[in-house]
């Protein structure tokens, strides 16, 4: 799995409207990566809608959320549509679990990524690594505070 400190690996994934997000056009501002394994899952949908309520914070931090999965971006379409998200969420379809693999998140045995949270620094750099695990939400505020301190870490 990614460390902090470490920089994190630029990639270009489509969202579900089809727009390709390149992780280094974001230099300048903080980055939440929010991988996760299956749109439409209990828990998935669960912190998908934890983020969607919180993403006014997210947004008053200048931060940039991605939801990232290895479901496609149709189904991607159909999950935030259902649940009303409006931050990218990313499909690493094809090749499938390419980003999650970069980042050590990739579960090789179930074909899905593990639940992680990866900030990263306005330089590039990962600052946090939240390992949450399959069964558990992401601590929204947990995050925020990750946020707070990779932005004043490159102030």
């Amino acid at each position: 799995m990614i460390q902090p400190g470490e920089m994190a690996p630029d990639f270009a994934l489509p969202d579900q409207d089809k727009n390709v997000h390149k992780l280094s056009d974001y230099r300048g501002k903080p980055v939440v990566l929010l991988f996760y394994p299956l749109d439409f899952s209990p828990v998935c949908s669960n912190e998908m809608a934890c983020f969607r309520d919180a993403l006014s914070v997210f947004n008053d931090l200048d931060a940039q959320v991605f939801g990232i999965s290895v479901d496609s971006v149709w189904a991607h379409k159909a999950f935030a549509a259902q649940q009303g998200i409006e931050f990218p969420l990313l499909a690493d379809f094809h090749p499938k679990g390419d980003v999650c693999k970069k980042y050590g998140v990739y579960l090789e045995d179930k074909g899905i990524c593990d639940r992680v949270v990866v900030v990263i620094d306005p330089e590039g750099r990962v600052s946090e690594v939240i390992h949450v695990g399959i069964p558990n939400v992401p601590d929204v505020e947990q995050v925020a505070e990750a946020v707070k301190k990779a932005a004043a870490a490159t102030a």
